[in-house]
């Protein structure tokens, strides 16, 4: 077996991205808990048709916005509380990290405003909103291959019960809906829905969870750090492999298999 060079350092034209996995009790009364999956928009560059959680790339303006409301937190990451806070509301109506109730008439104008300007700070202002970001739990940091990379941090939470209205985009995404890891594992298997492969080892390791607390307490046993793919040539092919310890289950899956997701 000849394993890939493993590099140190990222690469300068890494596009800053965040995204967050939204949990809620099962409507089953003993069920593992559900988390809300988008499915992208065929036409969409990155990921294609694929299912993910919310989120997407970081903006000027949520770095901006996290200076002033989290300034003792590393730009990066405050940043990309801001950026997963931001872009759950745009693709699904949803707003998460409000420490007070919004009912669902102010949280739909609130994204109408936002869908126009593209910018949480004068929203909030407007709505007289506050967020707490800090109910974003770190979970993971895993920078993907590609053309433009994409250095995304995953975060965690959780909305109790999970009596929302959500509504999906219709531009970058087609669908959304609540499902468990499990359950949204086996859409894949039987070939009716895809992920990419992050978001599949995401899952894997979120299925053996039975609560957001479990969840929580994993991403506390386990502080995220970059996690970089790489390719090992195998006799048996080529693999796509993460490291070993960071609390994934499954750490290599076959490239032809990544690749159909």
């Amino acid at each position: 077996m000849t394993t890939c060079h493993v590099p140190t350092d990222p690469p300068e034209d890494l596009v800053p991205a965040a995204t967050v996995v939204v949990f809620r009790r099962s409507l089953q009364p003993g069920g593992p808990p559900e988390l809300l999956m988008v499915k992208r928009a065929p036409k969409m560059r990155f990921a294609a048709g694929a299912l993910v959680f919310p989120g997407g790339r970081v903006d000027a303006e949520d770095t901006a916005l996290a200076r002033r409301l989290l300034p003792n937190e590393d730009e990066a990451l405050g940043a990309a509380r801001i950026a997963a806070i931001r872009e759950t509301l745009e693709e699904t109506g949803l707003l998460i990290a409000n420490p007070a109730a919004v009912s669902p008439q102010a949280v739909r104008e609130g994204r109408e405003q936002l869908l126009r300007e593209g910018a949480l700070a004068p929203v909030l202002e407007r709505m007289g909103w506050e967020l707490d970001p800090w109910r974003l739990t770190f979970y993971a940091h895993w920078c993907a291959p590609g053309v433009r990379p994409f250095d995304t941090r995953f975060f965690l939470t959780d909305l109790g019960s999970g009596q929302v209205d959500i509504a999906v985009d219709k531009t970058e995404n087609t669908q959304l809906f609540w499902a468990s890891a499990r359950a949204t594992l086996a859409l894949c298997q039987k070939g009716e829905e895809r992920v990419i492969f992050p978001t599949r080892r995401n899952l894997e390791r979120l299925a053996r969870h039975d609560s957001f607390a479990e969840a929580h307490a994993d991403a506390q046993a386990h502080p995220p750090r970059r996690i970089r793919p790489v390719i090992e040539h195998r006799d048996d092919g080529d693999w796509l492999t993460i490291p070993e310890g960071l609390g994934y289950p499954v750490c290599a899956e076959a490239m032809a298999s990544a690749q159909r997701g």
